[in-house]
């Protein structure tokens, strides 16, 4: 089974957030997903995996009427941003929830864990039933 495992961040403090790692903090944090990826990987779990940047890289597209791209700078909503993602392939979902466990504890500031919330979202192979 294909599961989603999503890290969000609060958008508005983003820049305070990635402010707060030191040069080392972010090699730790970055050396800790590596070895999580590698992990993974090694495994045959690992589907694909992303680091995403931050708000100010987010365009939020809408169609108009005519079907023409309405594009508008940041986030739909204001609240939570998608920091980054992976796509497991695992037995059952308490393996998922075993890789967000520990995608949660990611080092962050001053190397201690961060503890984010980590969403973890099945992804159906067939259309579900209506």
């Amino acid at each position: 089974m294909q599961y989603m495992i999503q890290m969000n961040v609060p958008a508005d403090q983003w820049d305070v957030m990635m402010s707060s790692f030191s040069p080392d903090d972010m090699q730790l944090m970055f050396a800790y997903m590596e070895t999580l990826n590698q992990e993974l990987s090694s495994a045959g779990e690992l589907v694909e995996a992303r680091g995403l940047g931050g708000p100010g890289l987010v365009k939020t597209v809408r169609a108009a009427d005519d079907r023409q791209p309405r594009v508008t700078e940041g986030p739909a909503e204001r609240g939570r941003i998608l920091a980054g993602y992976w796509v497991v392939e695992v037995k059952n979902e308490e393996r998922a929830v075993e890789i967000a466990a520990r995608a949660s504890a990611c080092p962050g500031p001053g190397g201690k864990p961060g503890n984010d919330p980590v969403e973890v979202h099945a992804v159906p192979t067939v259309p579900p039933e209506a």
